[in-house]
């Protein structure tokens, strides 16, 4: 929405007092500030206290819908007692061996995050990101919230989205829109465009996302940050249906590759061990991986880099030069380690590389469950432009039109990883042009809005149509301070090979 002026955040969080805030959560990674905390050298309630008083801080990034600090201070002292009765009371090998043990039953023992607001957290309400529709305040957490509350994170709040997750920029009537910690002026992006921003800014060490076309990639690459699309049910708290119907997943968003694996590990129910080295905490296989590429390097793969977008060519698709930049910084430090690039004729010699119709195709798909809606007429009058048009478009869509472009593309991700041909991981650019300004898209025409947000980002959907894994990796910052990405996609189940080769080309 475009907002004569951002309204005041639903939640006025006072500044806890309890104890001396550190700045921000960008002075180290999750997993130093994980040792840190196991070790005794901060407390939860420290790092509780330094993501609220970050987060109100800097309220005018527009970062939470909604922020609960009483209960996550109250989560943080109980956390701190555990580890308390756990540790203080032993010395030498045994508080070793205890160390160890906690670490590796709740892997992120004490750290804050948040969830985006279209996934249920108990106690707090859920909006989706609309005015139309009443919050509701669920008494019991989705799986994923829980899967990560059982590793030991605290949720201090809900951060900000776009009406049900539909675009690739977060701004609504809730809340101020999420702004871009880089240029507060542009979009964080979207749908986790909050979680983005937070993360970005410094208030939480990582936060966990969702990607239906983008969701996860394209906020971290106007953020600066590490983003990983996981495959199609690949996390067990993901929809497990078979087929391009099931676009979204799950995903990690942090500062570094590091940090995104340690998330992934627990976000994927992976079992944490002792470590091989014998000199660090328990690690999951994507972190235990990662650091394997960053100490010893990566066996050398096969890179495929293809610049055309699957929008070509009913879009106009226009890489600014920085864009391009990002690619080809990303792809020199990829030669750089070892590894072979070829460009897509390799493969597909004069041929097109992706289906035609893609465009009119993932229009249909994307919109195909709006037409199933039968909203009252307050309610569709209280949506977005954009999601009214949606809705509309896909109602006066015949039936059969649909059908055949969703089969069209089931067609195409049924055999998906054939058109990675020789290649063990595909390299693209990731946004075409800077994040526009903050109530940019919304100023246009719902059917123009639609268009420049494919312009903007071309590459992200049609990963999810494949069921795919991706990762977003910064490989460029501009003269202005913004930064620019590579996105490399991988194989079935590369996850943690991704995180690895992320690692190694953003390694200092």
């Amino acid at each position: 929405m475009v907002h004569a002026a951002d309204p005041a955040p639903l939640v006025e969080a006072p500044v806890p007092d309890s104890a001396s805030p550190m700045i921000d959560f960008r002075a180290a990674g999750a997993v130093q500030w994980r040792r840190d905390f196991v070790a005794g050298e901060v407390s939860a309630v420290e790092l509780t206290t330094t993501a609220i008083t970050a987060a109100t801080s800097q309220s005018q990034l527009g970062a939470f819908l909604h922020l609960d600090p009483e209960s996550a201070l109250a989560r943080a002292a109980e956390i701190d007692q555990v580890r308390r009765a756990v540790l203080d009371s032993r010395t030498g090998a045994s508080r070793s061996a205890a160390m160890t043990e906690l670490a590796a039953r709740a892997p992120l023992l004490g750290l804050p995050t948040a969830f985006k607001d279209l996934l249920d957290v108990a106690g707090m309400p859920t909006t989706r990101g609309t005015a139309a529709l009443p919050p509701s305040t669920p008494a019991h957490d989705h799986p994923l919230a829980r899967r990560v509350h059982g590793s030991g994170m605290i949720s201090i709040g809900k951060t900000q989205v776009p009406e049900f997750g539909l675009p690739c920029y977060s701004e609504n009537e809730l809340g101020p829109a999420a702004r871009n910690p880089l240029a507060p002026a542009r979009t964080a992006g979207g749908s986790t465009g909050g979680g983005a921003a937070a993360v970005g800014a410094g208030m939480l060490p990582m936060a966990p996302g969702s990607d239906g076309g983008g969701s996860v990639r394209i906020p971290a690459a106007a953020c600066g940050l590490v983003g990983l699309k996981p495959g199609r049910g690949r996390l067990p708290d993901d929809n497990q249906l078979v087929g391009v119907r099931n676009l979204a997943v799950s995903g990690p968003i942090a500062h570094t590759a590091e940090d995104a694996a340690l998330l992934f590990d627990v976000m994927a129910g992976h079992r944490f061990r002792p470590s091989e080295a014998g000199d660090g905490l328990p690690e999951g296989p994507a972190l235990a991986q990662v650091r394997a590429a960053l100490n010893h390097g990566l066996d050398q793969l096969s890179i495929g880099v293809i610049t055309e977008s699957p929008f070509s060519p009913e879009l106009d698709i226009v890489l600014a030069e920085s864009a391009v930049l990002a690619l080809e910084q990303g792809l020199a430090l990829l030669e750089e380690r070892g590894h072979i690039l070829q460009g897509s004729s390799h493969c597909t010699g004069t041929e097109a590389f992706w289906p035609a119709g893609y465009h009119r195709d993932f229009q249909a798909l994307w919109t195909s469950p709006l037409g199933e809606l039968d909203p009252p007429a307050e309610q569709l009058a209280a949506m977005a432009p954009l999601t009214r048009y949606f809705i509309e478009l896909a109602k006066r869509r015949p039936e059969r039109e649909t059908q055949e472009s969703i089969a069209a593309l089931e067609d195409f991700a049924t055999d998906a990883e054939t058109l990675l041909g020789p290649w063990d991981v595909l390299a693209t650019p990731m946004l075409a042009y800077a994040p526009p300004e903050i109530g940019w898209f919304a100023s246009l025409d719902p059917e123009e809005n639609y268009r420049e947000q494919c312009c903007f980002t071309p590459y992200s959907s049609v990963v999810n149509v494949m069921g795919l894994p991706a990762i977003n990796v910064p490989t460029h910052t501009d003269a202005e301070g913004l930064s620019w990405s590579i996105q490399l996609i991988g194989r079935v189940g590369a996850e943690e090979q991704l995180l690895a080769l992320a690692a190694t080309i953003t390694q200092a």
